[in-house]
């Protein structure tokens, strides 16, 4: 338990904020609010963001990391706007350790936002309400808050949890490093509604699913065909972008073929940005 600094014995509690990918992304309308409704399979790397946290006078945000010089306002960082919008007993002050790009479809705010969640869960549990508190934040931090494989339809916000056939996985993901926002990829979207996500376990719905905001966000993003070209020739049991983009993954099917699909993108593209882990 984190303690008072009056009593001598402060603690830290860290956290992961664990990379999010979208193993199957089916958009499938635009609504009049200016949202899209969309059925996605979402899966978690047990790899990711750091939190760390102790007791403070008053909450207050620290950035550190590969990535942490790209968050320039910590006081607008989803990171704070969760601290605002959970009750606890004491001011924190958090340090984050920011692995994952921005704005690179691994949903790594949303993901830092969830762990901040678990961190207050652990010391002081969470309101009744917590899912609609998260979802204010974003469409995918509910999800991000539990962090396990789960079917997210509506906005990404209404969470059917299902057991994962694909946990353990070796993934791989790749990022060009080129940040991509969200709403331009959405916007380019044609409109074209190729049905809802298959049934059945989520390696069959990971494999038969699609990811609709691909050619959207390739028509931007020119290099996320060559991520996805370079991932395939690796021969993984599937290579697709997450989310938004420009982050792709391959899954493979043991470590000894991802890490020599890692080594051989990083001499062919030494400038790419890469993360090695396995899916929750």
């Amino acid at each position: 338990m984190l303690r008072d600094a009056r009593n001598d014995e402060v603690m830290v509690a860290t956290e992961t904020a664990y990379a999010k990918i979208n193993l199957a992304l089916h958009v499938r309308r635009r609504r009049g609010d200016g949202y899209h409704e969309l059925e996605t399979l979402f899966a978690f790397v047990d790899a990711g963001d750091r939190l760390s946290v102790q007791p403070a006078e008053r909450d207050e945000l620290r950035t550190l990391g590969e990535f942490g010089g790209q968050l320039t306002d910590p006081f607008g960082n989803i990171v704070m706007q969760a601290l605002s919008a959970l009750p606890r007993a004491q001011g924190w002050a958090v340090t984050l350790e920011k692995n994952l790009p921005v704005a690179a479809g691994l949903g790594g705010g949303s993901a830092d936002a969830g762990a901040l969640f678990r961190l207050v869960e652990r010391e002081f549990g969470l309101p009744d309400d917590w899912h609609e508190r998260a979802a204010r934040l974003g469409a995918d931090v509910p999800a991000c808050v539990r962090s396990k494989t789960c079917i997210g339809r509506g906005t990404g916000t209404e969470l059917v949890e299902i057991a994962s056939d694909l946990a353990g996985m070796p993934v791989l993901l790749v990022n060009p490093r080129v940040p991509l926002g969200t709403g331009p990829v959405f916007q380019g979207w044609d409109g074209v509604d190729r049905g809802p996500l298959p049934e059945g376990p989520a390696s069959e719905i990971a494999q038969q699913g699609r990811n609709d905001l691909e050619l959207p966000a390739i028509a931007l993003c020119p290099a996320i065909a060559d991520v996805l070209a370079a991932l395939r020739d690796t021969q993984p049991w599937l290579a697709r972008m997450s989310g938004s983009g420009a982050t792709c993954f391959a899954l493979h099917d043991d470590t000894a073929s991802r890490d020599a699909a890692a080594q051989a993108i990083a001499r062919s593209n030494p400038g790419w940005w890469q993360l090695s882990g396995s899916l929750r």
